[in-house]
Order: C-alpha cells, then sequence, then structure tokens
C-alpha cells in the first residue's frame, strides 16, 4: 500500500477509533458493574481468585489504547511521537473525568493506557514499519547486479 493511501485509512481509523473511545471514556456511565460481573466469571467461573477488579480496569485500558499507539505510528512514522501523543491523550482524559459524575481520574489509568499505546506502537514497528524500512534500504531491481 502506497504511503498516501496508507496515511488516509489511518486517519479515518483514527476518527472512528476517536469516537468510540469518547464514547466509552465520556458518558456519565459507571463501569462498576460491567467490571464487578467479569470478575465474577473469572473467579467463580474460572477459579482464578487472585485476579481482582482492579486488573480487569487496568487490563481494559491497557486494551483500549493499544489501537491508538498502533495507529499514530503509523501515522508519524515514529513509534515515540504516537506514545508520547497518547501519554498527553490519556492525561486530558483523565482530567476530563474529574468533572464527570460517576467518574473518577487516576494515575493508574494513565500508566494502563499510556502502556497499551507503547504495545500498539510496538505492534506497529513489528508488524509494518520495519518492513517498509527494510523496502526501502533494499537496492531497487536496476541496481542488483
Amino acid at each position: 500500500m502506497n504511503v498516501q493511501r496508507r496515511r488516509r485509512w489511518v486517519v479515518w481509523c483514527l476518527v472512528a477509533y476517536a469516537a468510540a473511545v469518547a464514547t466509552i471514556v465520556l458518558l456519565p456511565i459507571g463501569y462498576g458493574d460491567i467490571v464487578a460481573a467479569i470478575t465474577r466469571v473469572i473467579r467463580d467461573g474460572l477459579g482464578i481468585t487472585f485476579f481482582g477488579s482492579g486488573w480487569i480496569e487496568f487490563a481494559a485500558n491497557v486494551l483500549m489504547f493499544v489501537p491508538l499507539g498502533f495507529l499514530l505510528t503509523l501515522l508519524f512514522r515514529h513509534p515515540w511521537y504516537g506514545v508520547l501523543l497518547a501519554l498527553a491523550i490519556s492525561a486530558g482524559v483523565e482530567i476530563a473525568q474529574i468533572v464527570i459524575p460517576s467518574r473518577e481520574a487516576s494515575l493508574r489509568d494513565v500508566l494502563a493506557n499510556t502502556t497499551g499505546a507503547a504495545v500498539g506502537a510496538a505492534l506497529a514497528w513489528l508488524l509494518v514499519l520495519r518492513r517498509d524500512h527494510r523496502r526501502a534500504a533494499r537496492p531497487a531491481p536496476s541496481e542488483a547486479h
């Protein structure tokens, strides 16, 4: 896929992602009941007693930011730019949650979100950008002898 087409695709994916995440993080809905239900399934259904609700929330935050790190890395073609922007976005979201009823701001969420973005950035680098760099470093077919 050429670079311009990929950038257009990435921007559209970022718009869809932003809309979905904004809906999740900014609605005045408490997610405690969902987390509690998942915790019960893991504890009672699977018998895993050490994995509490805090871990479920942390894992959900990591997973929610993996696509952001992936897409921003593809957009900027540099993994750390996306991770730093994700950190700033995460901090902004947590600050916004201070004023939303039934939501709580948390530094732990910022850590989880940034971790997820770093995982996404690493995946983008390993799966896409590293291959692009290898292709660019190869000599053109007319140059090879």
